[in-house]
């Protein structure tokens, strides 16, 4: 798939799974207002370049905006200005087609559960205990479907959870008209998805601006002199 075409798709369904406004185009790509405190707005760019990148370094001043940048982080690092972090964990884009999946065995006294809202499937499996051990979910636009927020929790990994949380998805897309899915996923994430066929695009490489540092209040009271 195109750079170009990936982005699109994933932008559209990433804002339909988390309940954002629509992506707006820009000429650089696309920007989401995303609302969080930690997480205010991203710049999306399917094609980026050293000036574009550092352009947008050096106009957004707003503490937690993000930049998302189908780059590899290597590059991206000779790019951003001091004010911007580069996370540790890699991120990449996939792609697959969808089909009906048959669902896998869950463990004894696990169950799987699904609802559907707004184009936005959900899947959770609970542990015996009624505790929520995986979840995932995923965004249906028309024919192509974004799976988002994949996730096993501790204790329950290792069990063949996020398997079966993928395959529901898939077949809920499939069941959906979808016929091709994108999602963007860690590294670890990564080794799940290629073993259950989901190609790899390229690195996907996210950047924030750091949040300045508080400045030291005005009336503190005068420093003692050290003994």
């Amino acid at each position: 798939m195109r750079s170009s075409v990936i982005t699109s798709v994933w932008v559209r369904g990433w804002a339909l799974s988390r309940d954002t406004p629509a992506p707006v185009s820009r000429p650089w790509g696309y920007r989401i207002d995303v609302g969080s405190p930690s997480h205010v707005f991203r710049h999306v760019l399917p094609e980026p370049d050293g000036p574009t990148v550092r352009a947008l370094c050096e106009d957004v001043t707003t503490p937690h905006a993000w930049l998302k940048m189908l780059a590899p982080p290597e590059d991206v690092a000779r790019w951003i200005t001091p004010d911007w972090t580069l996370p540790d964990d890699p991120g990449f884009m996939m792609y697959t087609r969808l089909h009906p999946s048959p669902a896998p065995a869950l463990p004894d006294g696990y169950g799987l559960r699904s609802d559907t809202r707004g184009g936005v499937v959900r899947v959770r499996i609970h542990a015996p205990d009624g505790s929520l051990a995986a979840r995932g979910q995923i965004a249906v636009t028309g024919a192509d479907a974004v799976v988002d927020q994949v996730e096993t929790f501790p204790g329950h990994q290792r069990r063949g959870l996020g398997t079966a949380v993928m395959r529901a998805l898939e077949t809920a897309g499939a069941a959906a008209g979808a016929t091709r899915g994108v999602l963007s996923g860690t590294t670890d994430g990564r080794a799940l998805y290629s073993a259950l066929g989901w190609r790899c695009q390229g690195p996907l490489t996210g950047v924030y601006r750091t949040p300045a540092e508080a400045p030291a209040p005005t009336n503190a009271p005068p420093l003692t002199p050290a003994a």
